[in-house]
Parts: structure tokens; C-alpha cells; sequence
């Protein structure tokens, strides 16, 4: 019998994948929601790129280039046509570009087709998780809090995830080593290990030199694979740390890349460098990234062409080091992050700060501040914070797959002006301040 309201033949929630009722994927609708309701407020919650620097015309010379490129290198004009018009490869068509950028920008010296080109990042982990968990026994860990889309990643593939929390000070190899021991006294096989080592969103925090080598030990004594996603180097200002997949000699690194933060989100390319070898059931040898190939072509099947020709544009344009083409965005982006710690310390003076409970990291690059605060900062606040004192933030909480963070914030200063964060931070205080005397 249907019910009151309800339309005859309706499904429900009940006979649908588990994954859409997890809350990861409610609190992301919330956060898009209460953004569209009050566009007024400064909002401090979305972790957009700036396109302030770019030209619709730019496109268009990007495309012309990476044609001119193909016909320079022996293409005929079929060939090219097919470039463009065509599906393509489906592990990509401009592996051989991504990796000589690779090479130049971040010292990962891999073959080209050991790169996967993906429909963003979010494919690039979707494809690795999927290949690398088999059964319900295998693990995949991750640092916590993390990106939201590997947990949905892992919902969608019904894949059990085990947080591994990082301290005051951030991730810790001891924490890790603990985790992966918990998990195989209970009878499981930690699989892989998922975090952002640079400017971590949430967190904005950074993982040093000596514990990065300590995690590449690790991993290879713990038989572990490490997912490394770490998209926000090129657009952080000063000289950036050497990523894990850089430093791995054991191949114990799957780097997972967005051209999102370099180039321009609207590409929608990313890729997976995976070189590790693989053996078949016939004892023939390959690479992880073939297996990758087998399940996009099942996923998206291709990478759009049109999106792969303009990002090859790009990259031509600055000899494949997009580190030349990120040289203002770096520089903008630490400014606006330099402004928006100066404002909070003009905010939050260290009496006051000491005397309220506030605190905040201040990350050396990336789009993220963590901002702890002495009330619960969930869903009722941010939307008290958006009616009442017109500026928007996002509860740290939706960071944290097995719960924890209730009383943080994330900033993200990505696309706001020196005008806008100091109105939105003089917004966010006196909201601070008016919580914590409880009016």
C-alpha cells in the first residue's frame, strides 16, 4: 500500500546501495545548499581554484598548439581528426606529456605508460581502490581527517576503511605501524595506505622530509602501498618537499595526480602513476597501471580528448613544467594566506586566543587553515554563522570517515580577495566570540 504523499511506484531508500545514505555524501549537499542560500555571506568553505588569471581565448591557443604539436611530430590529418573526434586510448593520450612534466616539475622519473589519464583525481583513486582491495579481508587505511572523496570511494565500493588519526603535529609513522598491526591481529591484510603528504586538505598540514622516508620503510616492511595524492605543490609558493613517489625505490608509491590546481578544474584530467609490477595467472609480467586501464574501460572508458588536447596545449606551452605556469597562482595563493593568518592573529590576540580556547595551524602553503574553536562546529552552527553573522565556513568533522574534529573549522582563503578575508575573518570573530559567551 502506498503511503500518503508518497507517488505510486517510488523506490526506496531501503532497495538502494548503502552508499547513498552515508553521510559524506549528505554533508557535501548540505555545505552546496547553504552556500546557495546565502550567496551574500563570505564564504570560507569552498576549496575552488582562482580563475582570476586565465582567458576564455587561452583555450583556444592551447588546443591550436597541441595540434600543431601532433602534425610536428608526423600526424596526418586523419590521424589528428581522430585526436580530437575520437574515443582514444583509454589509458590516455598524452601519457608521454604527463610524465615528461612529471619528470621536470617533480623529479618522478617513470615510462609513460605507467600513467593512467583519468577523469580527474577522483577516478585516478576510484580505479586503484577498486584494483587493489580484492575481498572483504583487505583494508585500506587513511590518514584522518582526509579527503572526503576517498571516502566515497570507498562507500561505493563497499570497501572497509580504517582511519589512521594524526596528532597535534600531524601524521605519525608509529600511529600507522599501529593501525596495520591492529588490523592483522584481527585477521585482515592492510592494503594500502591514502594520504595527502603536502598542504593536506583538511588540514593544511605537511608531512617532513625524515617522516616520509620513515613511510616509505615502512610500507616496504609492512608489504603496504601508499595512494599519494598531492595536488596543491605547484600552487603553494617557495620550494616544496620531495613527494614519496619521488623518493620510492621500491615502487611502494601510487601517485595520484590533479591537473585541477595546476591547469584548471574545468579540464577534469587527472591521472594514476602506477608502476609496480604485475604478474598474470600465466606468469606474464606488466605493469599496475594496465590493470587500472582494464577497469576504466568499464568506468568512463576514455578520458574526454577535447579536455586532453588543451591540458597538452598547456603543458606544451611551458615545455611541460607546469610549475612556470603556476608562478602567479602560487604567489596569490600565499598571500591570501599569509593575509588570513595575519588577520586572525589581529582577530585572536594571544591572551584573548588563550583565554577562548582558539587556535589555528599556519601551513606554509595550499588552500587550508584548521581553526579550532571552543563549541561544537557542526551543521546548527554553520548555519547560525551564515544568517547571523554572514560568513561561511566547513565543519572539520565532515573530514573524519569514523567521527572526531567536532570542534574545528577548515578555512579554505582559495577565492577570496585581501577585501574579502578581512571582512569574512571580522565576521567569523565576532561569531566565535558570541558563541563561546553562549548568547
Amino acid at each position: 500500500m502506498t503511503r500518503p504523499g508518497v507517488e505510486p511506484g517510488a523506490l526506496s531508500t531501503a532497495h538502494l546501495h548503502t552508499s547513498v545514505g552515508d553521510p559524506v555524501l549528505d554533508t557535501m549537499n548540505f555545505l552546496n545548499e547553504i552556500t546557495h542560500r546565502y550567496p551574500e555571506a563570505v564564504s570560507f568553505a569552498p576549496g575552488r581554484p582562482y580563475d582570476g588569471f586565465f582567458e576564455t581565448e587561452q583555450i583556444f591557443d592551447h588546443l591550436r598548439r597541441y595540434l600543431d604539436h601532433l602534425e610536428a611530430n608526423g600526424a596526418s590529418p586523419g590521424q589528428i581528426r581522430s585526436s580530437l573526434f575520437q574515443y582514444g586510448p583509454t589509458s590516455g593520450q598524452i601519457r608521454e606529456l604527463i610524465a615528461d612534466s612529471l619528470r621536470k616539475d617533480e623529479g618522478i622519473d617513470v615510462p609513460a605508460e605507467s600513467v593512467v589519464v583519468t577523469v580527474g583525481c577522483q577516478e585516478a583513486m576510484f580505479l586503484t581502490v577498486r584494483a587493489l582491495i580484492r575481498d572483504p579481508q583487505d583494508v585500506l587505511l587513511v590518514s584522518s581527517p582526509c579527503y572526503v572523496g576517498i571516502v566515497g570511494v570507498a562507500a561505493l565500493l563497499d570497501v572497509d576503511l580504517t582511519p589512521v588519526e594524526e596528532g597535534d603535529e600531524g601524521f605519525r609513522c608509529e600511529d600507522l605501524e599501529a593501525a596495520v598491526l591492529a588490523e592483522r591481529a584481527r585477521g585482515r591484510r592492510p592494503r594500502a595506505f591514502y594520504l595527502t603528504p603536502d598542504h593536506s586538505n583538511p588540514s593544511g598540514t605537511t608531512i617532513p622530509l625524515e617522516t616520509r622516508r620513515e613511510l616509505l620503510d615502512l610500507a616496504d616492511r609492512y608489504d603496504l602501498l601508499i595512494l599519494e595524492d598531492s595536488p596543491y605543490r605547484l600552487v603553494s609558493p617557495g620550494q616544496q618537499l620531495p613527494t614519496l613517489k619521488s623518493l620510492d625505490r621500491a615502487r611502494r608509491v601510487v601517485h595520484l595526480g590533479s591537473l585541477s590546481k595546476t591547469l584548471f578544474p574545468g579540464a577534469r584530467v587527472g591521472y594514476a602513476v602506477a608502476d609496480q609490477p604485475v604478474v598474470d595467472a600465466a606468469g606474464r609480467p606488466g605493469l599496475l597501471a594496465a590493470e587500472l586501464t582494464k577497469i576504466k574501460s568499464m568506468v568512463t572508458v576514455n578520458t574526454p580528448s577535447l579536455s586532453q588536447a588543451v591540458v597538452a596545449g598547456m603543458l606544451l606551452s611551458a615545455d611541460g613544467r607546469a610549475a612556470e605556469l603556476n608562478v602567479e597562482t602560487a604567489a596569490y595563493y600565499g598571500d591570501a594566506m599569509r593575509t588570513t593568518l595575519a588577520r586572525l592573529a589581529e582577530a585572536f590576540p594571544e591572551r584573548e586566543r588563550a583565554a577562548l580556547g582558539v587556535r589555528w595551524n599556519e601551513p606554509s602553503g595550499g588552500f587550508f587553515v584548521s581553526l579550532t574553536v571552543p563549541f561544537h562546529a557542526d551543521n546548527a552552527a554553520l548555519e547560525r554563522s551564515a544568517e547571523q553573522f554572514g560568513v561561511l565556513w566547513t565543519p572539520m568533522s565532515y573530514f573524519y570517515p569514523r567521527g572526531g574534529g567536532e570542534r574545528v573549522i577548515r578555512l579554505s582563503v582559495s577565492y577570496l580577495t585581501h577585501a574579502e578575508i578581512a571582512d569574512g575573518v571580522e565576521r567569523l570573530a565576532r561569531f566565535i566570540k558570541d558563541r563561546a559567551a553562549g548568547t
